[in-house]
């Protein structure tokens, strides 16, 4: 096995694999310099899919706009517009759907309305409610907890932690892996500037879908990811480091989440319950055939990428993330105060009342005979 480099990276003497040359550097310095120009930085989006609609008459909007990634962790949009469990609910309601690559863009095309409702990561919806004191959007529902490693190259010899001197790739700078590497790897006692990535470990902000194929051309010794691509990383010769869950009470933190915009909440509350109900249904079924909702998942990512996952790297990533409506809210709150003491939030993480509205979702659950979920005092003031 090899030894890092435990020098401070971002030096010509930075580990690799099968020893990268100049150009690919180059390419990474790059990469650092364009991610790591702000919090949120944004990532380009796939093509929308082509509507759909149910029967019966529209409610009160003719469409809605649906925005996720080809992500386990979004196992339940994928398997809920495939499927047509939220065709089925909106009823005449025509759903048009968009696949992003990372939250940030997401949270771009929800601010601009190309979008309504959208799934994604804690850090960009709380990243837009600051930055627009709580006018944009609200976070109506859960969605997944876990399902997010540290993955290295298993040929890299690690004294136990220790990842000083690697090149560790996350999504996007800012995003809700990006926080949560920085915030462990100040808890180690290391320094790495947030914005740069530099330091005692090279942070890489790079795409979901570059990773992958980065990892393999030993352009980066691991990666901090949500499944399915933590799972591919394994399969590519990678060994987990650090499963996110063991650093939580309980194993559970908010992974992703179901964000609408305040506008389109407030004109189209029922369309909202609508798009909630439907993904209840798909919990329920993904729940109890998980093989028929493997499959289903797999078809949508296969739609939305061009190719299926290989059913081994499928299984083992279905294994770590569990699908939720509760929001994990406490944990939120926390992963915003993570963010705010690595300078990334101004200040700002205190100011999270109102981002939260579960009414709808808690309604929803009473007439299922299911228990309220909690917004950890994050709720929107009563009476609003």
């Amino acid at each position: 096995m090899r030894q890092p480099d435990r020098r401070l990276t971002g030096e010509s003497g930075s580990p690799a694999r099968r020893g990268p040359g100049p150009a690919v550097l180059a390419l990474l310095l790059l990469v650092l310099t364009v991610a790591g120009c702000g919090y949120g930085s944004r990532a380009p989006q796939t093509a929308a899919a082509a509507p759909a609609v149910g029967s019966g008459p529209p409610l009160s909007a003719e469409s809605v706009t649906v925005g996720y990634f080809a992500n386990v962790t979004h196992a339940t949009p994928l398997a809920g517009v495939q499927e047509g469990f939220f065709t089925r609910e909106l009823g005449g309601t025509r759903l048009r759907t968009q696949v992003f690559n990372g939250g940030p863009s997401a949270l771009e095309a929800l601010n601009a309305g190309a979008v309504d409702i959208a799934w994604m990561g804690p850090s960009p919806a709380v990243n837009g409610y600051l930055r627009s004191d709580g006018r944009s959007l609200r976070i109506v529902s859960g969605a997944a907890s876990g399902g997010v490693s540290l993955v290295v190259d298993k040929d890299v010899d690690v004294r136990g932690t220790d990842i000083r001197g690697l090149r560790i790739a996350t999504p996007e700078a800012g995003n809700t892996q990006d926080v949560a590497l920085l915030h462990w790897i100040r808890e180690q006692g290391w320094d790495v500037d947030p914005h740069t990535g530099r330091g005692d470990v090279t942070v890489v902000r790079q795409s979901s879908k570059e990773i992958p194929t980065s990892f393999r051309r030993g352009a980066i010794d691991g990666a901090w990811v949500p499944e399915p691509v933590a799972a591919q990383l394994v399969a590519a010769g990678g060994r987990v480091l650090v499963d996110e869950a063991d650093l939580w009470q309980d194993g559970a933190f908010v992974t992703s989440l179901v964000v609408v915009s305040q506008s389109f909440l407030d004109d189209h509350p029922d369309v909202v319950e609508a798009v909630l109900r439907g993904a209840l249904r798909t919990n329920k079924w993904l729940t109890e055939s998980p093989e028929k909702g493997k499959a289903g998942v797999n078809r949508a990512i296969e739609a939305a990428t061009g190719r299926p996952l290989p059913p081994d790297v499928l299984d083992a990533a279905w294994r770590n993330v569990r699908l939720t409506a509760d929001p994990l809210a406490a944990t939120l709150a926390e992963e915003a105060e993570r963010a705010d003491r690595l300078g990334l939030l101004g200040g700002k993480a205190t100011a999270l009342r109102g981002i939260f509205d579960l009414r709808v979702l808690n309604g929803v659950r009473a007439e299922r005979g299911e228990p309220a979920v909690d917004d950890a005092g994050l709720g929107v003031p009563s009476g609003t």
